[in-house]
């Protein structure tokens, strides 16, 4: 199911520190082709890596080709409104298929990742409130944790989707290694996140 974020919300804000890559994220190239019409068609665009603003390159674009790696798109420049997560494969109509209004503007490519996940989450801000440390796939914090609601994160190793809903749905944020210590200050105010998954190597 694609799953999509709220305008004018930025993947990273100014307040969040990201970390530099651990050792084992690996810099394996992806590879995605955007096209300026449906089904492949019209001009094209390229992209090896994170790109901030599309529009100089294509005025539009409405389908397009992950050849390899996963990207997550964004239909603002500087990786902000609405995103989606794309892993390889074919997307013809991708406004249609995932339910899209806007075209998109920018994309970030995720690096593969091959060695242990990490990821602490916190019942409050500035890593307030009740903690736990997860290294695997979580359906539902409330469940698992008894956690109704959770504002802070950090990110020690891998790179994860954090979900709106439990069962992976919903809206959804992508969170590479560093440290959030307000989702509130990032444009989430009033949002909670129920659900995470790691990006592993099998959806590369």
């Amino acid at each position: 199911m694609w799953t999509i974020w709220s305008k004018g919300v930025s993947t990273f804000s100014n307040s969040t520190s990201t970390a530099n890559m651990s050792n084992t994220d690996m810099n394996m190239r992806g590879k995605i082709i955007f096209y300026e019409e449906k089904n492949f068609q019209g001009r094209s665009y390229e992209c090896m890596n994170d790109c901030s603003d599309m529009s100089s390159s294509l005025s539009r674009s409405q389908s397009c080709r992950v050849e390899s790696g996963c990207f997550m798109v964004y239909d603002r420049n500087n990786y902000m409104g609405n995103q989606y997560f794309m892993k390889r494969g074919e997307y013809s109509d991708y406004m249609s298929m995932m339910g899209m209004r806007e075209n998109i503007k920018s994309c970030r490519m995720i690096p593969m990742h091959r060695g242990q996940f990490r990821m602490k989450i916190y019942e409050r801000e500035n890593f307030g409130g009740q903690s736990h440390e997860m290294m695997d796939d979580c359906e539902n914090i409330q469940e698992r944790y008894r956690m109704s609601d959770c504002q802070s994160c950090n990110v020690m190793d891998g790179h994860w989707l954090m979900y709106e809903q439990h069962n992976f749905r919903g809206k959804m944020m992508y969170m590479r290694p560093g440290d959030y210590r307000s989702f509130r200050e990032m444009g989430m105010s009033g949002m909670k996140f129920m659900s995470m998954k790691r990006i592993t190597d099998s959806c590369y």
